[in-house]
C-alpha cells in the first residue's frame, strides 16, 4: 500500500483504473489539503481514481468512493472505501523496495474527522486539522494494505482573497509497521477562480521516505497542476490533476474525480437535492 507523501524538505491515469494501497491525496484533486469542513446538513460524494508512482512501484488507486459529511458546526466526518493496486517493478537496484507481485483488490479504508476551530475572517486565516486514521481492511500479505491501523495528523491553514485561495500546512503521518516509516509531509497550494465554470490550481508538495513497502522510498517533491470544471447543474464537478517531481525521487502523481454536493440550503436547489427528491432543478434545469 502506498503510504501518501510528506515532507523532508518542507514544502488515473483513469478514473477506474486498477488501484493500490496508497495514502490519499489530502484535498482532492490536490495534495494538499484545506481546513474548512463541509457545512452543517450538507454532504459530499466522490468517485475518483488515481495514482502515485515512482521507478521503485506504480500504486494506482480505483475505483474509490469518498463520502463527507457536516455532522456538526466545523466538523466534518470523512470515510473513503478504495479499490487499488501494487505494481511493483522489480528493478533490483531499488531493492527490498519495488520487489514482489502485482495485486489488485480492495485497500485499506480511510476514516477520519475535520475540525475548523478558528474561522476565517477578513483579516485571518481558516485554521483546522484533519485527522485520518487508515483501517486494515486490504490485504496485508499482497501488498495490499499496511495490516495495521495507521494515522495522519495535519495542520492547514487557508485564506481567501478574493478569487484567489491559498492552503498550506504539513502533517505527520505514523506507520507502525515494518518496512514502512514515519514521515513528515507539507504543501502549498495556490487556486484562482477563472470564472463561474473553471477553476485552477497549482501546488508544491513534498514528503520524506515512506518506507520499502510503498513506492516513495525515497524523499520528494512535487508540483502539481489541475482544476475543477463545474456542470450546469449545481453541485456536480469534474476534478483533475497531474504532478511530477522537480526534486529528490522521481515521482508521478495523477487524480481524475467526478464531485458532487448537497444539503439543505434555503437559497438554492443542487443536483443531489433534485435527485434524491425527484424533483427538477430550479434555473430550468431538469
Amino acid at each position: 500500500m502506498t503510504v501518501i507523501s510528506d515532507c523532508s524538505k518542507l514544502t488515473l491515469f483513469l478514473l477506474f483504473m486498477l488501484a493500490v494501497p496508497t495514502l490519499w491525496a489530502q484535498g482532492p484533486p490536490f495534495q494538499t489539503d484545506d481546513p474548512t469542513p463541509v457545512d452543517r446538513g450538507h454532504y459530499e460524494a466522490y468517485i475518483f481514481g488515481g495514482v502515485d508512482g515512482t521507478p521503485a512501484e506504480y500504486d494506482p488507486i480505483g475505483p474509490a468512493f469518498e463520502f463527507n459529511w457536516g455532522a456538526l458546526p466545523r466538523i466534518q466526518l470523512h470515510a473513503i472505501l478504495p479499490f487499488g493496486g501494487a505494481f511493483p517493478t522489480n528493478n533490483p537496484i531499488y531493492a527490498p523496495g519495488g520487489i514482489g507481485s502485482s495485486a489488485y483488490g480492495l485497500t485499506d479504508m480511510e476514516l477520519g474527522v475535520k475540525f475548523g476551530f478558528i474561522k476565517q475572517t477578513k483579516y485571518r486565516p481558516q485554521i483546522g486539522t484533519f485527522t485520518m486514521f487508515e483501517i486494515p481492511t486490504g490485504n496485508f500479505a499482497r501488498g495490499l494494505g499496511v495490516g495495521k491501523v495507521w494515522y495522519k495528523l495535519p495542520l492547514w491553514v487557508e485564506k481567501d482573497e478574493g478569487p484567489w485561495t491559498f492552503d498550506g500546512g504539513m502533517g505527520y503521518t505514523i506507520v507502525p509497521q515494518v518496512q514502512y516509516r514515519n514521515f513528515l509531509y507539507g504543501g502549498f497550494l495556490v487556486k484562482r477562480e477563472v470564472n463561474k465554470k473553471l477553476e485552477l490550481g497549482v501546488e508544491v508538495f513534498s514528503h520524506a521516505r515512506e518506507g520499502f513497502a510503498t513506492p516513495q522510498i525515497r524523499s520528494s517533491t512535487l508540483i502539481d497542476a489541475g482544476g475543477y470544471y463545474h456542470f450546469k447543474y449545481p453541485g456536480l464537478q469534474f476534478l483533475f490533476a497531474y504532478g511530477h517531481s522537480i526534486a529528490g525521487f522521481t515521482e508521478n502523481y495523477a487524480y481524475l474525480g467526478l464531485y458532487w454536493t448537497w444539503g439543505k440550503d434555503e437559497k438554492k436547489t443542487t443536483a443531489g437535492d433534485a435527485m434524491l427528491s425527484g424533483q427538477p432543478l430550479k434555473n430550468g434545469f431538469h
